[in-house]
């Protein structure tokens, strides 16, 4: 089946081209991609956004601030004019431009333009469960600042969300997701089940296993340590970075030759190297920057001995598993809940509770043989059920659907 897909995105970080990439060379499908050109509004301080390595058509278009709030794109008309795709993936925020501008949605409808969304979706409740749930788990924003859960103004504004989602979710003609149980939410809202994919995120495992066998050659970068722990994210307050270096503090007094390799930029640089200096472990903890190398990514998670993620995240995971390294983390993005299970692959810390990350360190320090085990089914996981082929795969499963309706 011949299908043009038009993608519109809020920028391009590297995993993202990975990923269309692999969609736009296989047979019969050709990848369109809209992302803004300037400034870009929905992309998070220290996502490391590429021009480069891309074999799929780029539309740099300027977005505007609509009269609800959120940007959207200028021409989008026109390029759907042009383009004349067979399917739209959208995302959050960009949906609610085919709610608020009906004309549009309705113009799509008649050129037999197939809309899908990109969802995750992280705190997002069942439909009955919107209020409980803001107030038992409110949400936060990359800089932990906390939303309000209480009084007048939630009421309203969850409310007004809630109708929202169920006007998107009936507009749409398919959903792509990262979590099973995005089946069970969405549908809550009136999306029929049959129109809910997970997909499952992944970066390109086949080109981390290629450098996975390169550096088997390579002299290492690192001297041997069998007390090393790795972090990979965005130095942000929600990837709770600060946490673990807490909690690294308290696990070198028990194991002085202990290490921390920090990979990632951001915003919290500086406060971090502040916070390692007054704990006075900067000789233990070593803070690399961003590293967009699968080579250079993979020596330093080689040579480490266990993966942790204190706070948010998702595709660090996957890598750390491709190097087969037990992963010790809490309540991330929602697609831990298929790629870590505790006892086998990993452990679950009490979320933002820093006791509990280093009673878990302590854990897997102490049985070296744990480590190895959960190292071995981590990198299993990837290789059976979460790869670049099964994510391309779900992808075009949810293609195919909405085109033979």
């Amino acid at each position: 089946m011949q299908m043009k897909v038009l993608f519109t995105f809020g920028g391009l970080p590297h995993y993202l081209i990975a990923l269309l990439n692999r969609i736009n060379v296989l047979p019969g499908v050709e990848v369109v991609v809209i992302v803004p050109s300037g400034d870009r509004k929905t992309i998070g301080q220290g996502v490391q956004q590429t021009d480069k390595g891309m074999n799929f058509k780029v539309i740099y278009v300027e977005e505007f601030k609509t009269w609800y709030g959120k940007p959207f794109y200028k021409e989008l008309r026109n390029i759907l004019l042009k383009e004349k795709p067979d399917i739209l993936v959208t995302i959050w925020p960009f949906i609610l431009g085919f709610v608020f501008y009906p004309f549009l949605y309705l113009f799509m409808k008649r050129n037999s333009v197939k809309l899908i969304m990109k969802d995750i979706p992280f705190n997002v409740p069942k439909i009955n469960k919107a209020f409980s749930y803001y107030k038992k788990h409110p949400v936060y924003d990359e800089y932990l600042k906390k939303e309000k859960n209480t009084g007048t103004s939630f009421y309203i504004k969850t409310t007004f969300i809630t109708i929202l989602r169920k006007i998107y979710y009936n507009l749409i003609d398919a959903t792509v997701n990262y979590t099973d149980e995005g089946k069970e939410i969405i549908s809550s809202y009136g999306l029929h089940p049959d129109k809910i994919f997970a997909t499952y995120n992944s970066p390109d495992t086949d080109l981390l296993y290629k450098a996975k066998e390169d550096i088997k050659s390579e002299q290492k970068f690192l001297p041997e340590n069998k007390h090393r722990i790795i972090h990979i994210g965005r130095l942000v307050p929600w990837k709770r970075t600060d946490l673990l270096i807490r909690a690294f503090a308290n696990i070198q007094k028990k194991y002085p030759d202990a290490e921390l390799i920090i990979i990632g930029n951001g915003p919290q640089e500086k406060e971090l190297q502040e916070l390692i200096s007054s704990l006075h472990i900067i000789d233990s903890v070593k803070c690399i920057g961003g590293i967009y190398d699968n080579k250079m990514l993979g020596h330093y998670l080689t040579e480490s001995t266990i993966y942790v993620l204190a706070g948010m995240g998702g595709l660090s995971i996957n890598e750390a598993m491709i190097f087969g390294k037990p992963i010790i983390c809490s309540v991330c993005d929602g697609t831990e809940k298929k790629l870590v299970r505790d006892g086998y692959n990993g452990l679950y810390f009490k979320e933002a509770d820093q006791n509990s990350i280093e009673e878990k360190i302590d854990y897997l320090f102490s049985n070296p043989e744990e480590i190895k085990r959960m190292g071995e089914n981590s990198e299993k996981i990837i290789r059976d059920e979460v790869n670049i082929h099964t994510v391309v795969n779900g992808y075009m499963k949810a293609f195919n659907f909405v085109l033979s309706k």
